[in-house]
């Protein structure tokens, strides 16, 4: 199917790369998403809605800047997104761009976990615990020192 997008242009997603969130994003009404990355040597992607051309999220893999960081999905959530192991979940966190790099943040108190196989998501409240919305993003790395991310669904980069 095809993707509109005020970033990227027309971009070809396939069906089964179409991630769900049935309770959508707080604060957004848009339901199917799906991630693409503006180049394949980014540590980030865009979580980008498949309904407004001009929504799209920037998201990362928590554990390229934080090594150390602990994802506890409550029981409710694991239930309603069909999670029975550890290894079925996908885990991002949405990151707050700004101007200068010192700036940027990210929310490991609410991750997005997707479920590898049903591509069923929600953002939940980490029962871990201990995280801040509005953490600094380079607190403990340097840009140049994050690895380019590694997806577990299907991401998307090219452009018609």
């Amino acid at each position: 199917m095809q993707m509109e997008s005020t970033r990227f242009g027309t971009v070809e997603v396939r069906d089964d790369a179409v991630l769900t969130f049935p309770d959508c994003l707080p604060g957004l009404a848009d339901r199917q998403w799906a991630l693409l990355a503006a180049s394949e040597d980014s540590p980030f992607y865009w979580l980008h809605s498949m309904e407004s051309p001009h929504l799209a999220v920037p998201v990362t893999n928590p554990w390229q800047f934080f090594g150390d960081y602990e994802v506890r999905v409550p029981d409710d959530d694991a239930g309603r997104l069909g999670l029975e192991r550890t290894d079925d979940a996908l885990i991002l966190c949405v990151v707050k761009a700004a101007e200068r790099l010192a700036d940027f943040t990210i929310n490991l108190a609410g991750p997005l976990i997707v479920h590898k196989q049903t591509l069923v998501a929600r953002q939940i409240i980490n029962d871990a615990g201990g995280y801040a919305v509005r953490h600094p993003l380079f607190a403990e790395v340097e840009l140049n020192d994050v690895l380019p991310a590694q997806a577990e669904v299907a991401v998307h980069a090219a452009a018609i």
